[in-house]
Parts: C-alpha cells; sequence; structure tokens
C-alpha cells in the first residue's frame, strides 16, 4: 500500500514517466530533411522530390513559407490514365485525362492535406469579408492527408507522398461497376509507384503508378479483353503543376459564339445582374504588338501528333489539324499554330505538349477532344485530343459497300482508303477544334460546308453516265463558321479599344 502511495505521489510532482500522449508532453523532435533523405535520390524543379528505390516510395519535400491558414502553395493538380483497357463500352482509354483541380497544400499541425479548393462559387469583389464568406459557406475537398516526417528550422518540411500516388484517383472501381462489369478493388499488394516515370520539371510534377484492381464475377468486356477477367492493371499518372501567372484575360460567353465555357456563381454581382458567370475557353495567344491588324504572336500555339500513327493516316492528321492555322492568320496572329510529330521522350500527358492521340480499342469507339483547363479562368493549359484508331477502317468498309471494292488501294479520288483519309483529316480538324475551345454547329452544313464543327455526311455526286463520284466526298480546310468563331474567341485589342463593342462587331457579321 505504501509502495502504490509512493508511486501516485511521484506521477504528481513529475517524477514518474507520463501516459504516451498526456497533454503538455515534448513529442521527440522530427528529424531533419537532410538526414531523413540521407542516401535518396534528390531530384530539384517545382517542387524537390526524393526517390527511394529500394523501397518504392517517394518523397516530397514542402516550401517553407505559410499563411495564416497554413497554406503552403497552391497549384493545379491533374490525374489520368496513361495506359487504358480498351473496351469502348467502359471508357477507360489510353491517354485519358480527369478532372482539373486547384489545389492547396495545407499544413494542419504536423500534417500536410492536399485540398481541392471549390471553384464553383466565388465572390469576384474588393471585400475581402465577402470572399471569406463564400469560401465558409461552400465546402472544399481535401483528397489526401499525411505525416511530416521531417522538418528543416526554416519551416520546411518532408513528407511521404506514395500512398496519395498509388490510389484510385481515377475511379477506375467506380467506372467498372457503372458499366456493370463486377465489383473490382484496388489491390496495394500487385500495386507500385514506377519510380523512373516520376519527375520533377521547373513548371510541373509528373508521376506514374502501376495500379491493380481485382474482383470476382467479371463482366463481359473484362472477360474479352483481359488476360486474367480478375485483375485489370493500369498505369495511373498524376500531374501537379504551377498555377498560370494572372497575364491571362478571361473573355464573356456570348450564346451567339461557338465556344465552351467555364462557369461559376459569382456572389459578388450586382443584384442587377445574373448570378451565374461564363467564361470561354481558348488558349492564351498573344500578338508580338497588339496595335497591329496583323502581327507575329509572342508564343506560337503547337500541336503534336502521336507518333504511334501508322502512316498516311499521320500525314493525314498532320494536314488535318493543321487547318486552323488559317483561321489564325486570318484573325490577324502571323505564325500562330503549326503541328508536328511529337519529339521522342515526351510523355503525351505532360502539361507542356498539346497532344493528337491515337488510341486502340476492341471494337470502334469515340475521338474526342478536351484538355487541361485552369477552371479560375478557362484558359486552356494543354490541349488532348483522342483518335480511335478503328474509326477510318470503319470508314473504309462503309465506303465499299457504297462503291465496291474494286477500286480499293488503287490510290485515285474514288478509291474508298483515299475518301477514309480525306474523312480522317477533317475529324483530326473537328476534333483540334474542341480544344480550342469550340463547340459543335450542327446547323452548319445546312449553310453549305460552313464548319468542321459539324458531323458532315460525305458528299456524292452522280456522273452523267449515272456512276457515283466521291471526288468531293469531304471538304478541304476550315469553313467560314469557324473563322469567325475563332475571331470571336482569340481576336487582341490594343489598349483602350472597346473590347466589348469590337466583340459585338464579330458576332454581328456572323449572323448577316
Amino acid at each position: 500500500m505504501l509502495r502504490s502511495h509512493l508511486w501516485c505521489l511521484l506521477l504528481f510532482v513529475g517524477g514518474g514517466i507520463p501516459a504516451l500522449g498526456a497533454p503538455g508532453v515534448m513529442a521527440d523532435p522530427l528529424p531533419l530533411i537532410a538526414k531523413k533523405t540521407e542516401g535518396l535520390e534528390r531530384r530539384a524543379g517545382l517542387l524537390p522530390l526524393y526517390l527511394d528505390r529500394q523501397h518504392g516510395r517517394i518523397w516530397l519535400e514542402l516550401p517553407a513559407k505559410t499563411t495564416e491558414d497554413g497554406v503552403i502553395g497552391r497549384y493545379l493538380y491533374v490525374e489520368g490514365i496513361t495506359t487504358g483497357m480498351g473496351a469502348n463500352p467502359v471508357g477507360l482509354d489510353r491517354g485519358q485525362i480527369g478532372a482539373t483541380h486547384v489545389v492547396a497544400l495545407r499544413r494542419v499541425g504536423g500534417r500536410v492535406l492536399i485540398e481541392a479548393e471549390n471553384q464553383r462559387f466565388r465572390a469576384l469583389t474588393d471585400n475581402a469579408a465577402e470572399a471569406l464568406a463564400i469560401h465558409q459557406s461552400f465546402a472544399s475537398s481535401v483528397l489526401w492527408g499525411g505525416e511530416i516526417a521531417a522538418e528543416d528550422g526554416d519551416g520546411r518540411g518532408l513528407v511521404d507522398l506514395t500512398s496519395f500516388l498509388v490510389r484510385d484517383a481515377h475511379g477506375v472501381s467506380q467506372t467498372l461497376r457503372a458499366a456493370g462489369q463486377g465489383s473490382y478493388a484496388l489491390d496495394e499488394a500487385r500495386s507500385a509507384l514506377d519510380l523512373p516515370e516520376c519527375h520533377s520539371f521547373p513548371e510541373n510534377l509528373e508521376f506514374e503508378a502501376l495500379l491493380t484492381y481485382t474482383g470476382t464475377e467479371p463482366g463481359p468486356e473484362m472477360r474479352a479483353t483481359l488476360p486474367d477477367p480478375g485483375a485489370l492493371s493500369l498505369v495511373q499518372h498524376h500531374s501537379l503543376i504551377r498555377l498560370p501567372d494572372d497575364g491571362y484575360r478571361p473573355r464573356k460567353f456570348d450564346p451567339r459564339s461557338s465556344s465552351f465555357t467555364v462557369s461559376f456563381l459569382d456572389y459578388g454581382a450586382p443584384v442587377s445582374s445574373e448570378l451565374e458567370t461564363k467564361w470561354i475557353v481558348r488558349h492564351r495567344l498573344e500578338k508580338m504588338d497588339p496595335r497591329a491588324a496583323r502581327s507575329k504572336v509572342k508564343e506560337p500555339i503547337v500541336y503534336y501528333v502521336d507518333p504511334a500513327t501508322p502512316e498516311p493516316v499521320r500525314s493525314a492528321l498532320i494536314e488535318g489539324a493543321s487547318w486552323w492555322a488559317d483561321a489564325f492568320d486570318a484573325a490577324g496572329f502571323v505564325g500562330a499554330f503549326r503541328v508536328e510529330l511529337l519529339p521522342p521522350g515526351a510523355h503525351p500527358l505532360d502539361l507542356r505538349y498539346n497532344v493528337i492521340q491515337w488510341v486502340q480499342r476492341a471494337t470502334r469507339g469515340w475521338s474526342y477532344g478536351g484538355g487541361v483547363i485552369d477552371p479560375r479562368t478557362g484558359e486552356m493549359l494543354k490541349g488532348h485530343v483522342t483518335l480511335d484508331a478503328l474509326r477510318i477502317r470503319q470508314d473504309r468498309l462503309l465506303l465499299e459497300g457504297l462503291v465496291g471494292t474494286d477500286k480499293t488501294g488503287t490510290g485515285g479520288p474514288d478509291d474508298p482508303v483515299q475518301i477514309a483519309l480525306s474523312r480522317i483529316r477533317q475529324l483530326s480538324a473537328h476534333e483540334v477544334g474542341h480544344t480550342l475551345g469550340l463547340s459543335h454547329n450542327f446547323a452548319a452544313s445546312t449553310w453549305g460546308r460552313a464548319s468542321v464543327m459539324d458531323y458532315p455526311a460525305p458528299q456524292v455526286d452522280i456522273t452523267e453516265g449515272g456512276t457515283l463520284d466521291l471526288a468531293n466526298a469531304y471538304a478541304v480546310g476550315v469553313g467560314a463558321w469557324d473563322l469567325q468563331s475563332i475571331r470571336f474567341a482569340y481576336s487582341q485589342f490594343a489598349s483602350g479599344v472597346d473590347e466589348a463593342k469590337q466583340l459585338e462587331a464579330i458576332l454581328r457579321e456572323g449572323t448577316t
């Protein structure tokens, strides 16, 4: 009994061993970053990375400067999949890009959070209290959190980023379930970082991980395309990108224009104005001399064709996409647009490359144009086109059904192969048009061939002898509506010019 009382007395005066986690107890200090990363490969760039090849892990060095709310940096975050499943009904395609978020790296106590900020509700106002109210009224989404494992005296920290990268960021499990292909979940034992494909560039970080999803009762597409229907392995890609500077000026959407938009509710707008704000999607394009009607550009828009595309399709894609150079030239931008072959070693999902990607599937599928868009402004940061590899083969078969097979491969104007190539040129221009910010125009065919943003049917003429003539099956070049749309979206005006008035004039020209 005496020993028990003495033990209690020692605890009371601080002479005993306090309980783990008791208030006021000093935790062991964190090691320095250099100590924690000793022996690891360091890669400098947007944020320093440390690669632990022995354990297959990656460490991220965090900036020192913090704001009152703990934010140590804001970036764009984009995820996607480098490899696909090859089943069009499922929709998991090679080079597919997912959502783009503005994320804040936020330190809260001993943890760092990656928080997707809410861009759907804003207050474009100088009233800081009003802006704060919007921030507090609508929730954000924390995508991930990790423990600070090391810290230097200047406030820089270190976090193990592996679990953020090796996760189902693309929603593959949900996609498979929605497509009726079974219940699959990420199998961490069969998933790992691909460290040679993790890079730190000055403006962006790029990561890849091999993810394996396992499940039972696989659906028909799983059985048709996978070597083992119970295991689907894909390469997940992540990009963390420096936020663009404030040199880009958003342009207000007009329903008479042919543009995609980013939209949000602006609670800072006057009561007399609409709550919803829409800004068009477009690339940043600036003249060297904004006062000149025609001027060279500071930085041209360059698109790159996937080298996996076989000839003669590759040349057809380059030619068709290059039609847009005429539209920019007509809008006063000299040398503003060109198309090249993707250089060796360039990654199709790297933000620095606008890409026209050739995607194979087991069955004929969709082609589409999209990209990475700054959700704050509508600026297109990376155009990304996906073209289905079976499309041209299907077109050839359809044409052979119309005119027969005896001309196939002859190289003449009535050769179904040559006509299919004409169609793929138009498709290349169409999908690139989407990545330039332009929406569909299904009324264009009522005005002849006014836009490549229509879905064109082939023009089939009948000769005096009663035979079918497909020499003019598909148009060459962009149409009048495309020229108009590029003028509205991209025209640049000198300082002091009434931009709204000039844009209104362009729109009125298109209705006369």
